[in-house]
């Protein structure tokens, strides 16, 4: 039980005291904003999605944006959430460099690439045509950690003037 405390404190520690700070996913929203409810729900995690919740994050990125690596990571390989070839399909599974042992998925974009390391601020992808399958859904990338935990404690490592200067240099 100390055992399963001291690496409960520590896990606390590297992820409180990390030394990155997370960059936006789309520049049209440079502080990662979580879409909201819209008719086909929310973006929060652990909303309702019928019988099941929902267990990531959806950040607003309209159709078409570039998709940026929102700190320096390892592509591991495509994932695709649904498996059904919609036109939204597709997406990344990628570890964090600076958090050992944190992964993740993107999904609902065209990735650049499928494998690799990637700096942060890089382009990794495409967002994918949301509208065509969810009409009027606020549209979104999905943000899942690999242990289906909110990964919002990641995403509050970000420096809100620091992502809009990024984004300032970037279309």
């Amino acid at each position: 039980m100390q055992v399963l405390l001291i690496t409960a404190v520590l896990a606390t520690v590297i992820l409180c005291g990390a030394s990155y700070e997370f960059g936006p996913l789309c520049c049209s929203n440079p502080i990662n904003r979580v879409r909201g409810r819209d008719r086909h729900g929310s973006g929060a995690f652990g909303s309702s999605r019928g019988s099941k919740t929902h267990k990531g994050l959806d950040i607003e990125c309209p159709d078409g944006s570039k998709v940026y690596a929102p700190m320096d990571m390892t592509i591991t390989r495509q994932s695709r959430p649904y498996g059904t070839n919609s036109a939204i399909d597709n997406g990344i599974a990628f570890t964090a460099n600076d958090l050992p042992g944190v992964s993740f998925k993107l999904w609902y974009m065209h990735p650049v690439k499928t494998s690799g390391t990637v700096r942060k601020g890089e382009q990794i992808g495409t967002m994918l045509p949301m509208q065509s399958v969810y009409p009027g859904i606020t549209s979104h990338v999905h943000l899942e950690k690999g242990d289906e935990t909110d990964p919002q404690s990641i995403i509050g490592t970000q420096n809100a003037q620091a992502n809009r200067l990024f984004c300032s240099h970037r279309d």
